[in-house]
């Protein structure tokens, strides 16, 4: 039986937002304008009362599996025990303060996972964000060439600075369209909805041709081009995986116009994809990698970009917060990888995801909503469409989202026509197994039915 949900609880402590989250006061309108269209009124929106490893729970007494897991933040489920007793440990020690030895611990152990082992600089950043920011002043200042490739529907942060690296929806960018200057936009090789008929891999070409024949003999000179900041699996923007043409084509084109690959793998790397990295499924090695979320542990924040010597052995650019690399976050990261290499996390994410995408790949057969399902390791994805045109729909996506939730699975939707899976990599079978049924159980309901949801969800501090 669905959850009814929100229930009595769950809504006291929504309706707080209303008055004193950003953009709070926003939230009767849409109701009123979805209800007013026939959809649903009221989002099944919960709050989290209780995470522990896969599942989350909420005050009206409701579970749910995770397969947000603190927007991939958590590799090892919610709140892990051994790590959070690392973060106390730490904590008890040093609290905040400057020059413990972690640090240098961290840094050997990220050293020694790199790809090749190649990447042996490493500078500690507190989130994903500042890290994006950090590997692009590396490549400027290194390069001394002040322009530098993204691409389309990418996420690299929330800054001001990630927003103009960034384009996953024109919202994004909205007010910041002179803040753009030094980052030249790109598309990004989806696999489906591909334009003008072509197939992937195609597509891919096309954008490899786009950069080399069209960028820099149009727009710009390569010499003005520092490098190319990308994301070997495209996680904001749909979970999309690329033809294996498109990374061989931006190793070629940094080759011969001495550009630097910036590889971000804040969502993708450390184990998410069922390799270390996933640079490591094309044999790549970037220049510098951007890693953080699993990096946490779920539990104190850290990042860090890692470069060649080359790049980082002597670089002025200046990056970093006041708690980069604090005692309790270097100390969550440390316990993390302990936990990767003592419970062989990466080949078991290998084998969850093989299993996962066999059972996901049976619902475009299944399901009129669903267009094409994508997956590499625990980094799952699907396309919704609407049932009749097959066109890419976002309100439909955003309704298997909260049907989902009635059904007892947690997903990720973006204001996309996709839906994300990000679980616990190390998550037990059977709690697969259970999250895909409840997700199967709500694309049942809403292939049936045309009603949706079509409002926001209650306003959230974010």
């Amino acid at each position: 039986m669905p959850y009814s949900i929100p229930g009595p609880r769950s809504v006291s402590i929504l309706e707080k937002g209303r008055h004193l989250a950003r953009d709070g006061c926003g939230y009767e309108e849409p109701v009123s304008d979805a209800s007013g269209q026939g959809f649903m009124e009221h989002p099944p929106q919960f709050i989290n009362d209780r995470a522990e490893g896969p599942w989350i729970y909420d005050p009206d007494g409701n579970r749910y599996v995770d397969f947000h897991a603190g927007w991939a933040s958590n590799p090892l489920g919610n709140a892990h025990p051994e790590i959070i007793e690392a973060v106390v440990k730490a904590l008890k020690r040093w609290g905040f303060s400057y020059g413990h030895p972690l640090q240098y611990e961290l840094a050997e152990r990220l050293v020694e996972i790199s790809p090749a082992k190649k990447l042996r600089r490493v500078n500690f950043e507190i989130s994903g964000t500042e890290a994006a920011e950090a590997a692009v002043s590396t490549a400027l200042f290194r390069k001394e060439r002040p322009l530098v490739i993204v691409f389309e529907d990418a996420f690299h942060g929330d800054s001001i600075a990630a927003r103009a690296l960034s384009s996953l929806n024109s919202d994004r960018a909205k007010y910041l369209e002179a803040w753009r200057g030094g980052a030249i936009h790109v598309p990004y090789p989806h696999t489906y909805h591909v334009p003008a008929g072509m197939n992937p891999e195609q597509y891919a070409d096309y954008i490899i041709w786009y950069i080399e024949d069209f960028i820099c003999s149009k727009v710009t000179p390569p010499e003005s081009i520092a490098g190319i900041l990308f994301e070997p699996c495209m996680a904001e923007g749909g979970n999309w995986i690329p033809p294996a043409t498109f990374i061989t084509g931006l190793k070629r084109l940094a080759g011969q116009f001495d550009w630097l690959l910036l590889a971000d793998e804040v969502l993708v790397g450390l184990g998410r994809t069922g390799r270390m990295w996933a640079v490591v499924h094309w044999d790549l090695v970037p220049d510098v990698l951007v890693t953080g979320k699993n990096l946490s542990g779920g539990i104190e924040p850290i990042a860090a970009i890692l470069g060649t010597e080359e790049v980082m052995a002597e670089n002025e650019a200046h990056s970093g917060s006041t708690f980069a690399g604090s005692p309790a976050g270097c100390a969550a990261a440390l316990k993390t990888l302990e936990l990767f290499e003592r419970d062989g996390v990466v080949e078991y994410v290998r084998r969850m995801g093989e299993k996962a995408l066999q059972r996901m790949q049976k619902w475009p057969r299944m399901f009129e909503i669903v267009g094409q399902v994508r997956g590499i390791g625990l980094l799952l994805g699907a396309s919704i469409v609407d049932k009749e045109t097959g066109k890419a729909d976002r309100e439909m996506a955003l309704s298997v989202y909260y049907e989902a939730l009635r059904h007892g699975a947690w997903l990720i939707n973006d204001n996309e026509a996709n839906i994300r899976l990000y679980p616990a990599l190390n998550i037990e079978e059977d709690t697969l197994e259970y999250g895909l049924t409840a997700v199967e159980e709500a694309l049942a309901v809403l292939g049936r039915e045309r009603k949706g949801y079509r409002c926001s969800a209650y306003p959230t501090f974010d």
